[in-house]
């Protein structure tokens, strides 16, 4: 384990930097970044200026991966089945269908308009449609993409989730919507804003009950992150299967970090763990995860972002039109049916 600590020391500082600076009142009140947001942006300054002996590589690709990893099983806590059955029929059936609809536009437009490789497309597509950073960074192993493309898809669905979590209020407040109460305000801001800061924060700027719905349908589109890894998996592996022969069970690379992710929402479902535990796993494991997102920015090579050009944020930009008013469509049809 020796061969790691250098390069995990230096991960772990720059996520309690970003912490840090996160959690200053200025940036509270101005731009309202996540710390996995800041340790990404420090990270690719801080990779790029600073040239690190090899000795700190180990670590920083075990921060990368391995971290990643754990810190995405306990994602699991900050979810309940309960809060599928929050949302009923209703809002479980929208968020199917923007999941699933984002997710295949995003690869179709960032492939045929733009001319984007597919891991590339996979990121901004499953950023957009699930749960931003935190849904690129598990579909990017899976997908064996490059940090730099990781990273420039981090960077689209920060932009546009952010321009999301001001707008939304705004439009809704000025009567823009197809006659929208709070609660339908919060299932369509839940099930299409990308991170679950930007819904938390689009919701409650309306009313306690938006905040409260947004957040449990976002919470709901989360959890359709593990059957969306395992679909995709299964999907390479046949895309790249020989001609003419099956796809066997060892072909496929099935992300088994989505199992234990499934599991820690499970035992969190039972109520088994008190409150005020459940709340330092959810704190720790946001460490963990800005821990892993400094890591991925250290591995950015900022030339190579360079190299990719505006196309992804001209993607995204059509994916976010396209959640913002397809899904405020899906949301007044899918009520006036199942409401």
């Amino acid at each position: 384990m020796t061969k790691y600590i250098l390069g995990v020391i230096v991960a772990v500082s720059i996520a309690v930097i970003a912490t840090f600076l996160s959690n200053l009142q200025i940036v509270k009140e101005t731009v309202n970044f996540s710390p996995l947001i800041i340790a990404i942006l420090l990270g690719v300054i801080v990779g790029n200026t600073v040239k690190f002996p090899e000795s700190f590589k180990p670590g920083i690709i075990f921060s990368l991966k391995k971290i990643l990893r754990i810190a995405i099983v306990f994602l699991g806590f900050r979810l309940t089945f309960q809060n599928v059955a929050e949302v009923g029929l209703e809002g479980l059936i929208l968020d199917t269908f923007i999941v699933i609809s984002t997710f295949l536009l995003g690869v179709w437009v960032s492939r045929k308009f733009f001319g984007l490789d597919s891991q590339m497309s996979y990121l901004i597509a499953s950023g957009s449609s699930i749960c931003g950073a935190s849904a690129v960074l598990a579909t990017a192993p899976v997908v064996k993409a490059e940090m730099h493309h990781a990273a420039m898809a981090v960077a689209t669905v920060t932009i546009f989730g952010t321009i999301a979590m001001f707008i939304y209020p705004i439009v809704y407040k000025a009567g823009l919507t197809l006659g929208f109460d709070d609660l339908l305000y919060g299932l369509w801001t839940g099930a299409t804003v990308h991170e679950v800061a930007q819904v938390v924060a689009a919701g409650f700027a309306v009313s306690e009950e938006a905040g409260n719905t947004a957040t449990i349908a976002k919470l709901t589109r989360v959890m359709m992150l593990a059957p969306l890894l395992i679909a995709l998996s299964f999907f390479l592996a046949k895309k790249h299967a020989t001609h003419g022969a099956g796809v066997t069970l060892r072909d496929i690379p099935i992300p088994y970090f989505v199992f234990g992710f499934i599991a820690m929402v499970g035992i969190n479902s039972l109520n088994i763990i008190p409150e005020n535990i459940v709340h330092y796993i959810n704190v720790i494991d946001g460490f963990l995860l800005t821990v892993a997102m400094a890591a991925m920015g250290i591995e950015t090579n900022i030339h190579k972002i360079k190299g990719v050009g505006m196309k992804p944020i001209y993607a995204a930009l059509i994916i976010f039109l396209y959640l913002f008013f397809i899904g405020m469509i899906a949301t007044k049809v899918i009520h006036s049916i199942f409401g």
